[in-house]
Order: C-alpha cells, then structure tokens, then sequence
C-alpha cells in the first residue's frame, strides 16, 4: 500500500452456504488511490454490490483483506470500528427507499451528527445539528427552507441530493457511491455527476463507484476495475479501458453503450419539413 493509496482490498471472497457454495467475490484485489473517482462496473449479479457490502462491513469476508489509510478493517470489532466508519460513507441506489418517509429533512440529514457526534446531543445540541444540516443542503444545492419536509415531496434527484448531504455530515474521506444516479433521468443524471464533481475537488473526497452504465462511468471515473462473475477481469486508467479494452467481455460491455446517432436530428428535421 503506497502513501497515496486510501483504500486496499486483497483476495477478499465470499462464499454463501450451499452444495456447492456460491462464490459471489471471488479473489478480488484493487486499490483506490486518495482524492480518484475508482468506477467499479459490471452487469447485474456480478458480485458489485456484495463486494460493496463487505468493504462496509455488512457482510463478513470468507477470505481476505480490506485496508483503509493502512488499517485492516476486517480485525476490528464494533467500537474499533466507528471511528473509521466516520470516514466511510454511503450514498445508495435508490433515493425513494433509503429515507425514512416519517422523518424531516432536517433529521435525515442530521442523524449521522447525533450518532456520532457528542456535541450533537441535547437541546443546544439541536439546534447545532439543525444549522449544520441546512449548511450541508446548502452546499448540494437546496434550499434550508426545505428542513421541515418530508421525503416524499422532492423529486428522485432532489432526494438524491439530500442522501449526499447526508453522506457528507461527518466530513468522510471515503464516499461509496452504489448506483447513485441508476434510478434517475438522463438530464437529472448528469446534473448529480456534476455535483458529485464540484464536491470531489472542493472537498477532497475519494469515490468508490459502483454502476453498471459505462457511459455514466466514462464521465466521471479516473480508473475502472470491470467485474464479471465474482471476479475482476480488467482494470486500469478509464481512458485506456475506454479505447483499448483487453478482455472480451469489457468489449461487449461497450459494445452494449448507446452512441448518439448525429444523423437523427437531420432525418426528423427532414421529416417535420416534408410534413409541412
């Protein structure tokens, strides 16, 4: 592990119970270099979001290693963990279920404030909380005013905006980014990468990206490692990926990408004009 080297992860697998066992990560080894955008891409089943929920440690490891800042996670217990999992943070694929619809704004964004934070606690403490969320909104693009709503007034990108705040409450190095913009539009898509860019360079932050859409990866990712059945196939510097794929399911992969035809517009415009 180097010094600009933030997160390692060596032969970490995973075996689920069975005859014979399923092997969802298999042997995977990557590293995540401080300050990068690290785009991990496959096809539904292949075993991202697995390996996403054993570097979080939702899920124990068959095997292997998970080091964060030269630290083995997979050692540490519960109360040896929190102080890391401050700077680790999730944002998920779905802004409509990962928000309790009972819960304000506010409390949302506050609530990994009040877990971890002793100054959080109490009624001064509240209040405190209740500033910083709005500064946090602020800071994706929302408005304070919204902190007395509820989740199911906002759109699927507005909501999206608001688990990023939440993510960022704690000032992580980490942010892990499952599917972020998978269940939104095209254009709103574009606008929350954006975003995710404007905070990685004002705020440092490193990204683990997980997603299965090359063409959103290709905007935003440094390196890209590619998955398939468990086990990763290729990786290295997105553009090289991007132009001079090795393996041949990377191929297929972007083969599969839909390549804007330039000649549409000119073939409807002709069309609206012999309608005429």
């Amino acid at each position: 592990m180097t010094t600009s080297d933030l997160l390692e992860i060596s032969g970490l697998r995973k075996e689920f119970p069975g005859r014979p066992p399923s092997v969802a990560v298999d042997d995977v080894s990557l590293t995540v270099r401080e300050g990068e955008t690290f785009a991990l891409v496959g096809e539904s089943g292949c075993g991202k979001t697995t390996l996403t929920r054993l570097l979080l440690r939702l899920l124990e490891p068959t095997a292997g290693s998970v080091r964060f800042d030269g630290t083995e996670l997979l050692s540490l217990t519960g109360a040896e963990l929190r102080p890391l999992r401050r700077q680790m943070q999730v944002v998920l694929q779905d802004p409509y279920s990962s928000m309790n619809p009972r819960m304000r704004i506010a409390d949302i964004v506050g609530e990994p404030l009040v877990t971890h934070e002793e100054w959080a606690r109490g009624r001064r403490g509240r209040a405190a909380v209740r500033e910083r969320a709005g500064e946090l909104l602020d800071s994706v693009g929302l408005d304070a005013g919204i902190l007395d709503r509820y989740p199911h007034e906002f759109s699927g990108g507005q909501r999206q905006r608001i688990s990023i705040a939440r993510a960022l409450a704690l000032q992580p190095r980490l942010v892990v980014l499952d599917e972020p913009t998978s269940a939104l539009d095209v254009s709103v898509q574009a606008r929350v990468l954006d975003l995710l860019a404007e905070l990685q360079e004002r705020l440092g932050l490193t990204y683990f990206f997980i997603s299965h859409n090359l063409a959103v990866v290709g905007q935003i990712a440094d390196r890209v490692a590619v998955m398939r059945r468990g086990r990763i196939v290729e990786s290295g510097d997105a553009r090289q990926v991007f132009t001079e794929p090795q393996d041949a399911y990377t191929r297929r992969l972007l083969d599969a990408v839909p390549v804007p035809d330039p000649s549409r517009g000119r073939r409807v415009r002709a069309a609206q004009d012999d309608a005429a």
